[in-house]
């Protein structure tokens, strides 16, 4: 197993410590750890990305692990936001039924041999929903953050829908036939 997949893995091992960290409320300054677990799960998502690629370390497994990777890890925090009441059921719900139906073309196309990698829409996506979890993780009370919440709420939450629909759209011969 290359390090790229590696760190992919050690992103999912995080997941549990994040949840642990934030859900716990004896845990003293346990939201801030929850942040920086985040924060540090989210950077693994560059790293493990930016390694495969300069030294040519792509593998199925990480096309179709480190999506599945940042889709525990967002969907993790959204849920927690969920139960604080800090974001619409509805958004999350939305957000989460996206990445099952995603990741249900990707096994789709993996029966047939075939391995689609993240687009850029989804990509944006991503960035867009760990900057907003990221926010809310913070849960400031000063205007600007609640405002910049909002913004990177409702831009997630846009990116979401025009990802899944540019998803739906690029590989609709799944859909069809199954092939390309």
């Amino acid at each position: 197993m290359n390090l790229p997949n590696k760190i992919t893995i050690f992103r999912v091992i995080m997941i549990p410590v994040f949840l642990i960290l934030m859900l716990s409320p004896g845990i003293p300054y346990g939201k801030y750890f929850a942040l920086a677990v985040f924060i540090i799960a989210c950077t693994t998502d560059f790293i493990d990305g930016y390694l495969a690629r300069k030294y040519n370390l792509v593998t199925n497994f990480g096309k179709f692990m480190d999506p599945l990777a940042d889709k525990l890890l967002v969907s993790s925090a959204l849920i927690c936001f969920v139960q604080f009441q800090t974001v619409p059921a509805w958004v999350v719900i939305v957000i989460i039924a996206r990445e099952f139906i995603i990741s249900g073309f990707r096994l789709v196309a993996s029966d047939n041999g075939l391995v689609i990698a993240a687009s850029y829409w989804g990509k944006f996506k991503t960035a867009a929903q760990m900057i907003m979890c990221i926010l809310f993780i913070l849960d400031s009370n000063l205007p600007l953050f609640n405002i910049l919440e909002q913004i990177f709420l409702w831009l997630a939450f846009g990116l979401t829908v025009i990802s899944l629909l540019d998803y739906l759209y690029k590989n609709r011969y799944i859909l069809l036939d199954g092939t390309k």
